[in-house]
Order: C-alpha cells, then structure tokens, then sequence
C-alpha cells in the first residue's frame, strides 16, 4: 500500500524513514542533512560503517537511535569525488538494486510500516516517472503501508493512514 503524502518526514509516524546517498556522503544537502543535524551519530556510524566494508551502489544499511528510531540509508549514488567533493548522479539501476535492499531489511526487521522521500530526484538527479514504478514494484507487494512524501512541507506532519 503506497501513499503519496506531503509533509515533513522528519515528523512521520513510519517505523523507519529511508533516504537515498552515497558512499562516504558528507550529508550536507536536502533530507540526509536535516537528519545528520537530528541524529549526528548516524552520520557518524553510516562513515564507519563505509570504512569497514567498503559498500557498493545499490547497498542498504540501517541505523538504530534511541527511543526506536531507525533510519536505512540506501546507497543510490555513486561515492563524492575526491578531487571536488561533488556527489555521484543516480542511476535507475542503483535505485533499484537499493530498493530491493530495503525490502530486505524492511521482510528482516519486521517493519509496520516505512516512510522515504522521492529518492534519487534531488541532488541524485533522476526523474520522479522513472523511480515512483521502481517503488511500487520492490515495496507494493510488502503489504504494509510505504508513505512517500512527494511534497515537503516544513513543520507539517503528513497525513499517514493506518499508523
């Protein structure tokens, strides 16, 4: 069951939010900074976590807070550069590899539900047409609720049904 909504994700109900990055990514744009400025540990655990076993495009890996925040970073882009600090593009490939990855994780951990932004449509500059079907294919048939928040809305908590 997938849900378009609009709101802040930050302030979702969802048992985990996703978000998409790159390999060693610095955090510092959109949704990934708004959560390494909430959760600097993360930010902290997702670099060590990249130092030990050298990720790939298409990988996934989750992070646990208190109070049972879960946060799963997918791995959509290619690493920054290292000449001029600019993160990889996107690709429809990495996008689907990473989501199949989360599906994963979601069947794994038992998630009620999962909220994530229009992955990959920012700074990893894919075109929303070509990633909402990779969405629905890999977490429509997971059977729980997936809220997509399509609009940002600061501030805002998104309607989510069956929370």
């Amino acid at each position: 069951m997938i849900y378009q909504v609009e709101g802040d994700i930050l302030l979702s109900k969802a048992a985990a939010i996703a978000q998409g990055v790159c390999i060693n990514d610095p955090m510092d744009k959109g949704l990934a900074l708004a959560l390494h400025s909430q959760y600097p540990m993360m930010h902290k655990d997702f670099h060590h976590w990249c130092h030990q076993h050298h990720p790939k495009t298409g990988d996934a890996w989750m992070w646990g807070g208190v109070d049972q925040v879960r946060i799963v970073n997918l791995i959509t882009q290619e690493g920054v550069d290292e000449h001029d600090r600019r993160l990889g593009k996107a690709t429809v490939s990495h996008v689907n590899h990473a989501l199949r990855a989360l599906a994963k994780i979601i069947s794994k951990e038992g998630f009620s539900s999962i909220a994530l932004p229009k992955l990959a449509t920012g700074v990893g500059g894919l075109a929303w047409e070509h990633v909402e079907p990779l969405i629905e294919i890999n977490l429509g048939p997971l059977g729980i609720p997936v809220y997509v928040y399509t609009v940002y809305r600061a501030d805002q908590q998104a309607e989510e049904p069956l929370v």
